[in-house]
């Protein structure tokens, strides 16, 4: 469980590093592929709606 905690935590803090040198159209552009995917995949949920906590 500590060695999980542990490899998220870097898994985590690499992934904000790399949004550092991007600009806001990059991001931009990867949050509309992001919105996309999740559109693509909410009908395989069926009737239940994804939830982000």
């Amino acid at each position: 469980m500590l060695l999980r905690l542990a490899y998220l935590t870097v898994r985590n803090a690499f992934a904000a590093l790399r949004l550092l040198p991007m600009s806001d159209r990059d991001k931009d552009a990867e949050i509309l592929i992001l919105r996309h995917q999740i559109a693509l995949l909410e009908p395989q949920l069926g009737t239940e709606k994804a939830r982000f906590t």
